[in-house]
């Protein structure tokens, strides 16, 4: 079987063999999510799902650079701006995608070749096989735009080892190939151009011997990747973000000497104060959430509580916008963020996105 459907020219869902296939196609945009992608991707899972012949999904971007740079931030911040209902609709519609394919039924491969940020997390973090390359950069970056962590990564993160997904959090700083796996982010390291081989490869494999399959040949394909920083960071992280307060993470950095804690230190002065704050507390609580769902609920309640507000807005300003990269946040300092401010991002201010909590 081999059909291809471009859907709009931003999503194309091609059958090869016994693999159902996506690609992510908007280069240009670094293969951002937006709207009508998320349906569309929805639908090719459904698809997938329901169909004997096809035994496993592989999901990958177009253009070289990027698997997904993300949601469609920019979509978000215009909306907002102008009040517009809708502005929900994407993570109404995003954060079950993210479910779907985190209990998807069949075996669900994510090639994360190049930039894979924020939503990218979503489409391949929570899948059952996560392939990086020696061009993977991996990064939840939105305490730089004045959000947190999202798509469930709140619940993905505290399972990295020690405070490792705390770094990760808060800094919003680019991880590599070797970094990804040591965060539990993804599973293994294949060389870029041995993708479509890979592809190819799984193809092949029918619905009685694919789970299998797909480990051998990711054995048979995996390669070393190039060394990371995690392994000879993680002492130095889990003590320093082992707190429960960015004041004393802050506090604990400034004590050190050392280039590591210097560099976070300064990613961390960049980054909006009431950021920082709501995204430590959510990765805190969901150290003891009952799940995915409880995690996605969540960011959802806090993320409308973020449109409402000012560092949103201003961090896209910043970023996508005018592109001067100096975001002027309100309020500017940690200390002018008390424990209160925070509360009102995690109370229950939106119906459930999961119904009766069903899986």
């Amino acid at each position: 079987m081999n059909d291809t459907v471009d859907l709009n020219d931003e999503l194309i869902v091609e059958c090869k063999g016994h693999c159902g296939i996506i690609r992510l196609n908007r280069p240009r945009a670094l293969n951002s999510l937006n709207l009508g992608m998320v349906r569309a991707m929805k639908s090719a899972l459904a698809d997938f799902a329901d169909d004997p012949s096809i035994a496993s999904v592989v999901v990958r971007g177009e253009g070289g650079r990027a698997f997904c740079a993300g949601g469609d931030i920019r979509i978000i911040h215009d909306l907002g701006k102008a009040n517009d209902p809708d502005v929900s609709r994407f993570w109404r519609e995003e954060f079950p995608l993210n479910h779907t394919i985190a209990h998807y039924p069949k075996p669900y491969v994510a090639l994360m070749d190049g930039i894979v940020m924020g939503g990218g997390v979503g489409l391949s973090s929570h899948g059952a096989f996560r392939v990086v390359t020696e061009r993977t950069r991996l990064a939840m970056p939105e305490t730089g735009i004045g959000y947190f962590p999202d798509v469930g990564v709140s619940w993905l993160l505290p399972q990295a080892p020690g405070e490792i997904g705390t770094w990760m959090g808060l800094t919003g700083n680019e991880v590599n190939a070797a970094d990804a796996i040591f965060a539990g982010l993804a599973d293994v390291h294949v060389p870029s151009e041995r993708l479509e081989e890979l592809t190819l490869a799984i193809s092949t494999l029918g619905p009685s011997d694919v789970h299998k399959g797909i480990e051998t040949l990711l054995s048979q394909f995996s390669t070393l990747p190039s060394p990371g920083m995690f392994e000879s960071g993680r002492a130095l992280i889990d003590a320093v973000f082992s707190h429960d307060t960015v004041e004393e993470i802050i506090a604990a950095l400034k004590a050190r000497d050392d280039d590591l804690s210097k560099t976070t230190l300064q990613s961390l002065e960049k980054r909006s104060p009431t950021s920082l704050k709501i995204t430590l507390r959510m990765l805190r609580l969901a150290r003891e959430s009952s799940g995915l769902i409880e995690c996605l609920e969540r960011e959802f309640s806090a993320g409308l509580e973020v449109l409402k507000g000012h560092d949103f807005y201003e961090g896209v300003r910043a970023a996508l916008i005018d592109k001067e990269r100096n975001p002027q946040w309100q309020p500017a300092l940690l200390a002018q963020v008390e424990s209160a401010d925070i509360d009102r991002f995690f109370k229950r201010n939106h119906s459930p996105i999961f119904e009766s909590h069903r899986l």
